[in-house]
């Protein structure tokens, strides 16, 4: 298993950027495609029209997201992978963390690569 680690820095506020990500109609509109997000710890959440499902595992408003995380595309008797998104008032707006773990390690590419150009880049054109 894989583990993706990135850092951006996104031109808002952490709380901005934080509801963006937790809230279905934002989601939906910087990514372009639809999302439900039942925001509380437990609540289930659906990106990218389905492709993407998981759970909220850990919520702190404005500061720590962490979901358990997989995609249709996931291999049959693989786990759910873990995702933790920090995010941090800094110069210019938040640093976003991203730290997805147990990613299989033949998808780990094809994500690390997703999270920037159908994640970062949009969020940060969202908020420009």
């Amino acid at each position: 298993m894989a583990t993706i680690k990135q850092k951006v820095v996104i031109p808002a506020e952490p709380i901005e950027v934080y509801d963006a990500y937790m809230n279905s109609e934002k989601h939906t509109k910087f990514t372009g495609s639809a999302a439900e997000i039942d925001a509380k710890v437990g609540g289930e959440f659906t990106a990218w029209d389905g492709y993407i499902m998981g759970r909220n595992l850990e919520l702190e408003k404005g500061k720590k997201i962490v979901q358990e995380w997989r995609t249709t595309e996931w291999p049959e008797n693989s786990p759910p992978s873990r995702l933790e998104i920090v995010l941090k008032k800094v110069k210019g707006g938040t640093e976003l963390t991203l730290n997805h773990t147990d990613v299989p390690d033949e998808q780990a590419e094809d994500y690390r690569k997703g999270w920037i150009d159908f994640y970062w880049e949009p969020l940060k054109k969202y908020f420009e």
